[in-house]
């Protein structure tokens, strides 16, 4: 069982992995709902219903196999090459 404690602001840091296995990372929201299990109150945390969710990796096929330097210098430099290609 994982653990966690309240800041004085009401701020809490969820461990690493509990947020793998709930599949969110910083600024991703959760979604609180109380319910009742066995006669006792308690809460279902969720990730909330992402937007984004429908398109994110869609391109992913186009990458292939792709490592190595992802900055943004690297990123401009590839659209250019593909801008002038066509």
């Amino acid at each position: 069982m994982s653990k966690i404690k309240l800041t004085a602001k009401r701020q809490a840091t969820f461990p690493s992995k509990v947020c793998t296995e709930l599949g969110v990372a910083p600024g991703d929201e959760l979604e609180l709902k109380p319910a009742k299990v066995s006669g006792e109150n308690v809460w279902i945390i969720k990730p909330a219903t992402k937007s984004r969710s429908k398109w994110m990796g869609s391109l992913k096929h186009y990458a292939g196999n792709a490592k190595g330097d992802h900055s943004m210098k690297s990123i401009r430099r590839s659209v250019t090459k593909g801008r002038s290609s066509h």
